[in-house]
């Protein structure tokens, strides 16, 4: 992979983080492509085939990746519209769950660029951690990695895709009201 282009990334995904630590979230809009899917799945305790944890009488129910699969359950699935109907409701002043709103930091690592499915895409592994404050005595960290495609469209990078999974199996936070 270039050097040039990983660096490009890189960027990218940081001015990313930017927009949303400074809540310029239609702005943060404008970097998907119009046919986006943003998946949080849900992770799952999973017991590997060689634990002696538990034993069931058939092997094959074992399944030893905790993430669910595309159309098992997940946090939220989001396209550019409903996105869009989120952000909107933020700018009502009727969204509870960020009254008074959030203060988040987005820390972006361990960013890997690879070469996509076709010549205008790249697949981007990265890591993250969001600090959530809100109010005066809520305080949450949300770790985990994302897997995007990145579409080059008109000489800038679109977000095709973005695979958010967190380092939870169960969430106890209060709601779920930031973006990844």
């Amino acid at each position: 992979m270039q050097t040039e282009i990983a660096y490009q990334i890189e960027k990218f995904l940081y001015q990313e983080a930017r927009m949303l630590d400074e809540r310029r979230f239609n702005e943060w809009l404008d970097v998907f492509a119009d046919d986006v899917r943003y998946w949080m799945p849900v992770r799952a305790n999973r017991y590997p085939k060689s634990s002696k944890a538990i034993q069931i009488m058939d092997p094959d129910r074992y399944v030893e990746d905790d993430v669910a699969k595309e159309n098992e359950m997940a946090f939220f699935d989001e396209t550019k519209k409903t996105l869009s109907g989120r952000v909107a409701r933020l700018e009502t002043g009727m969204a509870w769950a960020e009254d008074p709103p959030s203060k988040t930091r987005h820390l972006v690592s361990n960013i890997l660029v690879e070469p996509g499915e076709t010549e205008s895409e790249y697949s981007v592994y990265s890591n993250f951690i969001v600090y959530r404050n809100r109010a005066e005595v809520e305080s949450e960290y949300y770790p985990g990695s994302r897997q995007d495609t990145l579409r080059r469209v008109n000489g800038s990078f679109k977000i095709a895709r973005r695979k958010i999974v967190l380092d939870f199996n169960v969430l106890l936070n209060k709601n779920l009201a930031i973006f990844f």
